[in-house]
């Protein structure tokens, strides 16, 4: 929207279409969203299948909500969430997230630390799915559609990255397994990567693949505790045993030091990218 157009709009209007009200208004709405989500997770644990139909009900809603404050108040297209290349970015997306948990379980494997013992019943990979679903739609639309583009928009990319990787990962520390350590190996190589992949695309679809499979492997496939919060055993029968350095542990494999290189790495790399296509944006006072 040019200045020209934004003088013309009434005093509320405006108000409403700046950027720090963005983040009061509508990150509140989607955080109530959050809360209400969870509370049908907890509510429905015992129906895995019944669990992640509410959770995709919800996910839509909630991403409705956000189109029409783009729509409605922002009075913009809401490209960041458009359809056109929505399964190709979202696969893409699930692929790193998949193939870096993986990668991350392999070395640890490798290292003696993660051992596997067997196999549970196929059925194991249905529990974590709902939560797989709820975290990745509500905390990217959150983190990265609400607090990083409002921040970015006031401050600039920069400032965007910072705000919105520490916000992400504190926001772990309400887990029952939580520890300042986790929340910062959070902050650095999820924030980052995440916050690369949006500006990447300047789409959303790539980080809620990544964050999804992420937490999904991490559960239903690993057996991991996902940042610090309880999780039910997934397809292999696994143990962790060793330095907590190696191991993350109560936190999980986000406090693993396999971890931490792996994303920060792979962030670093797409950041790079972002940064070639000119996608970064100055403070709104450079612009």
């Amino acid at each position: 929207m040019t200045d020209a157009s934004l003088a013309g709009q009434p005093l509320w209007r405006r108000a409403l279409q700046f950027p720090l009200t963005r983040i009061l208004i509508l990150g509140s709405v989607l955080f109530y969203f959050m809360a209400w989500a969870q509370s049908w997770l907890d509510d429905y644990h015992d129906n895995p299948a019944l669990s992640s139909a509410i959770q995709i009900v919800l996910g839509l809603a909630a991403i409705a909500v956000y189109v029409a404050w783009g729509r409605l108040i922002e009075r913009r297209e809401v490209t960041e969430l458009s359809t056109p290349g929505l399964g190709r970015e979202w696969a893409l997306g699930a692929l790193i997230g998949a193939g870096l948990y993986t990668a991350s379980a392999v070395i640890l494997m490798l290292l003696g630390v993660y051992k596997v013992e067997g196999l549970n019943p196929w059925l194991f990979l249905l529990p974590n799915l709902a939560m797989a679903i709820k975290s990745g739609v509500f905390e990217e639309l959150i983190f990265r559609g609400v607090l990083f583009r409002s921040t970015e928009a006031m401050l600039g990319s920069w400032a965007g990255i910072l705000v919105s990787s520490l916000a992400f990962g504190l926001i772990h520390l309400t887990n029952p397994g939580a520890t300042m350590g986790g929340a910062i190996y959070i902050c650095i190589e999820a924030g980052l990567l995440l916050s690369a992949a949006f500006l990447l695309t300047r789409r959303l679809w790539i980080c809620m693949g990544f964050h999804m499979a992420w937490n999904y492997f991490q559960s239903a496939v690993f057996s991991g505790v996902v940042s610090g919060a309880a999780s039910d055993p997934g397809l292999l029968k696994a143990t962790l045993d060793g330095p907590e350095l190696l191991t993350g542990g109560s936190f999980g494999m986000e406090q693993s030091v396999v971890a931490l290189v792996l994303c920060t790495t792979t962030g670093v790399i797409v950041l790079l990218a972002a940064i070639r296509r000119g996608h970064l944006l100055p403070p709104m006072w450079k612009r």
